[in-house]
């Protein structure tokens, strides 16, 4: 069993879900109450990465972390070393790759917020983050649930991004899918149905998790 794989990959999808719920928290907040002819377009971009071969959305990623692209240099100013098949790279893609599953549920549970929620926020007279922490979030719990587990299986199923930005470094960039990858092009079936198996138990696992979570939400708004 490729253990270490296995850990580099929780490691990558724990770490890219917590930036990504830092991130899209407030960006699905702001879009669920942006109005302007120009949302379609913003909502567009982000869905992006919902449709677009991971493989084109991995060569230009590839194309930005080059030693010598802004991104790269400025990276490599900061840092000293270049960024392109590094596990950094690997946590930007993934941020990239997965933003869309971290946004989506978060701005249906804000679109449909109750009201009254948004009526007693208002009515405590606090800043707008801590209306947005104190009252409106835990509303949302279900929807918060949804997008980190969403982020984080989709993170750990990763392939064709991780591929072209991470190449197969073990220790490094060698992820569970990669390791997949390279053993069954070593023709070796016995350690490629384990790594399968486990990330086809693991992956039902959390979507029968995610669709109770959906289910509870869907059962909260009938009775409200």
């Amino acid at each position: 069993m490729e253990f270490s794989a296995i850990w580099l990959t929780l490691k990558l999808a724990g770490l890219s879900t917590f930036l990504l719920m830092l991130v899209a928290i407030p960006v699905s907040w702001w879009l669920s109450r942006w109005n302007s002819r120009f949302k379609a377009v913003v909502q567009a971009c982000v869905a992006l990465p919902l449709v677009l071969p991971p493989t084109v959305l991995g060569f230009y990623l590839l194309l930005a972390f080059a030693p010598d692209s802004l991104i790269g240099e400025l990276w490599l100013s900061l840092t000293g070393e270049r960024l392109a098949f590094t596990f950094e790279a690997l946590v930007f893609g993934s941020v990239i790759y997965s933003f869309p599953f971290a946004v989506q549920p978060l701005y249906a549970g804000f679109a449909q917020l109750h009201p009254h929620y948004l009526y007693t926020a208002k009515m405590l007279n606090l800043p707008w983050h801590e209306r947005l922490q104190q009252v409106v979030l835990p509303a949302v719990r279900p929807s918060l649930l949804i997008a980190a587990g969403l982020s984080f299986a989709h993170t750990v199923g990763e392939f064709g991004v991780v591929l072209m930005i991470g190449g197969n470094i073990p220790g490094e960039t060698r992820v569970v899918s990669i390791a997949l990858f390279d053993q069954v092009e070593s023709l070796n079936y016995g350690s490629a149905h384990q790594l399968a198996a486990a990330l086809l138990v693991f992956s039902l696992l959390l979507l029968i998790a995610l669709y109770w979570l959906q289910g509870r939400r869907r059962l909260k708004w009938n009775v409200m």
